[in-house]
Formats: C-alpha cells, sequence, structure tokens
C-alpha cells in the first residue's frame, strides 16, 4: 500500500510518518509545501502521478487562527480549496483521503461533548476555512474518506502550548491562563497512531474524533504541565477569556465525543493527564 502524507514537516505530519513507518507494508511519502502546494491542482496532480497513491493523510492548514480574521481569503485557500484540490486528485486516482480538521467548526457554546455528527456552526474565520474543507471532502469523495477532528494539539515538533508554557515557566516567576475555555489537550503522537488504527481495521467512511478523553480549562492544563517539569503550579494564576482577548473568538466547550470509534469496535484515546505524561516521558522540551 502506497500512503501519501502531505504536510510532513508538521506538528501531526512528522508523528504519522514516523508511525507509518513502523509498518513496513506500506510505502511512505512524506512531503510539504513548497515540494507540494495544495492550493495549485497542477502542483498536487503533479505528485499524485509521480508517487501514486492507495491512500493519502493531508495534514496541510493555515492554522494562525488570529490572523484568519483578517486574511480569510488566505486561510479558505488553504483551508477550502487545498482539501478539494487534494480530494480531487484522490477521486481520480481512487485513492481513500484521511484529512485532518478541528473542534473550531463548532462555536463552543454546547454544555456536553461535540458527536460526531452535530451540526457545525463556525464562530471564527479559521472555522468557517476548516468547516469548508470538511464540505469539499464529502462532497468529492463521499464513500472514500476519513475526517479526523482534533484539538488543543502538541507535540515534540513545532509550536505549542506546552512547549510556550516549559518556556514561560523558564522565563517568568508566574504566567495567567484563562480558566473559562474547556478542552481537550491532545498528544500528536495519539492521533497519528489512530490514523494508523484506520489504516489497519479500516471501518466505515466519515468523520472520528481524535481527542484524548476528559476534558480540562487551559489553566487547569498549564498548571500539570508545571508539575510535570517539576515547578510549583501554583505559579499559574487564573484568568478570564474577557481579560485576554483576541483577535478570533476562542470556543468556550471544545469538547469532543468519541462514540464512532465504539460504534466500529475501535479504542478511544487514552485520557489528557496520562497523554500528557507520556510526551514527558518522550522527552518533550520548550526547545
Amino acid at each position: 500500500m502506497r500512503v501519501l502524507v502531505i504536510g510532513s514537516g508538521g506538528q501531526l505530519g512528522s508523528c504519522v510518518v514516523d508511525v507509518l513507518e513502523r509498518n513496513h507494508s506500506l510505502a511512505i511519502l512524506g512531503i510539504d509545501y513548497p515540494e507540494i502546494d495544495i492550493t495549485d491542482s497542477v502542483s498536487t496532480e503533479l505528485v499524485f502521478g509521480g508517487f501514486d497513491p492507495d491512500y493519502v493523510i493531508n495534514c496541510a492548514a493555515y492554522t494562525a487562527v488570529d490572523a484568519a480574521e483578517t486574511d480569510e481569503d488566505a486561510a479558505m485557500m488553504v483551508n477550502g480549496l487545498g482539501p478539494r484540490t487534494v480530494a480531487d486528485e484522490c477521486r481520480k486516482a481512487g485513492a481513500w483521503l484521511v484529512h485532518v480538521s478541528t473542534d473550531y467548526v463548532f462555536d463552543g457554546t454546547a454544555t456536553a461533548p461535540y458527536a460526531e455528527d452535530a451540526p457545525p456552526s463556525p464562530a471564527s474565520a479559521y472555522g468557517r476555512t476548516k468547516l469548508a474543507g470538511e464540505v469539499a471532502v464529502r462532497e468529492l469523495l463521499p464513500d472514500m474518506h476519513y475526517l479526523v477532528r482534533t484539538a488543543w494539539l502538541y507535540g515534540q515538533q513545532g509550536s505549542n502550548f506546552v512547549k510556550t508554557m516549559l518556556r514561560l515557566e523558564k522565563e517568568r516567576d508566574t504566567v495567567s491562563v484563562v480558566t473559562d475555555q474547556l478542552g481537550q489537550p491532545t498528544y500528536a503522537l495519539d492521533v497519528a497512531e489512530h490514523i494508523g488504527l484506520l489504516f489497519e481495521r479500516h471501518p466505515a467512511p466519515g468523520t472520528y474524533h481524535c481527542t484524548n478523553t476528559g476534558e480540562v480549562s487551559w489553566h487547569g492544563f498549564a498548571r500539570e504541565i508545571f508539575r510535570l517539569a517539576g515547578a510549583d503550579p501554583d505559579r499559574v494564576l487564573p484568568t478570564t477569556s474577557a481579560e485576554f482577548e483576541r483577535p478570533a473568538p476562542r470556543p468556550a466547550y471544545s469538547v469532543l465525543g468519541h462514540d464512532r470509534w465504539v460504534e466500529q469496535g475501535l479504542p478511544v484515546m487514552r485520557p489528557w493527564l496520562e497523554a500528557l505524561e507520556a510526551a514527558f516521558a518522550d522527552g518533550i522540551t520548550a526547545d
């Protein structure tokens, strides 16, 4: 089986390549911009023609959430047009597509975990562009796609909240973190391993939420990061979203449900704190 991983240099894409390379029956090609430009049909077609994939995993995305508020067109090119271009090439090649999306397709007003089939209602430009990508994938590959939504992602590569907190722990006496946004910190390695399960078990196509289980506020998450780093968690001070305004609205409740995995007889991901402890055991640092 031949697997093309787009966005292989990123936080999740690099993990996906590492996990899939352990399976020696797979031929893996990891590729990133500028070797492929998913907003350009010619660039994408050349890569597909040269590799002839059976599966494609699209981890490429415009992830500058705040910048998207003032440059939604640029975000839409990567998050909306890009997935459409990739899905169209998959359709022509007869390849399955695993497309990575986000909790931002929901507005965060729920009080219980969002089911995989809950109606999307994005409240930000970033969320709107990611939803456009989801719509394109479903339209072009109705029976040959896995839509993988994740949230609060961190890993050994790239920039993320864990690394930021580890850096600030060294630089500041205290750090203020919001208490009124709840979600699921999610280890990129765990997402990659569950994407691997999709290959191994080949469940029904559709949407799967790939987040570590449980829920916590950003403040509670930061306290555990400090604790695991050997620092005093009380140095993490509480604040609110109103006191820490940002251009793009953040969902107040970003907890995703995992019923689809259970329905397909597959395991859900481990609890978020267990995953965070594993990330520290794996040697995560501020870089």
